[in-house]
């Protein structure tokens, strides 16, 4: 299960990425092909495991989770508001990821 998730969460990161590129790029079709690779990150992210008991880490997993699903938001608002307002939501989602990327314990991120 581990190996799925963290396929998913690999492939969606470089779809997410690739789709970001080429949105800037100008390419019609990049606000899909960002919205798939979102979902995909954003569905390995719900479904990694917790792995504890301890509050501190729920309390970032939420925090990631949350993330995840800005980053989605950001995809929905790419396709549906044809201006720059989806920026907003790729900034607190990325850096609500960054902030739990390195918050979480070395010892955490194995097992999950």
């Amino acid at each position: 299960m581990n190996k799925i998730i963290y396929t998913l969460c690999v492939v969606g990161g470089i779809t997410l990425l690739g789709g970001l590129v080429a949105y800037i790029s100008g390419w019609a079709p990049a606000p899909y092909v960002y919205t798939i690779g979102a979902c995909l990150f954003a569905l390995a992210q719900i479904n990694s495991p917790a792995g504890t008991a301890n509050g501190n880490i729920k309390r970032l997993r939420r925090q990631q989770i949350l993330g995840a699903l800005f980053l989605v938001a950001a995809g929905a608002l790419m396709l549906f508001m044809h201006n720059n307002e989806w920026i907003v939501a790729l900034t607190i989602g990325s850096l609500v990821q960054l902030y739990t990327a390195f918050r979480i314990p070395k010892e955490e991120k194995k097992g999950a």
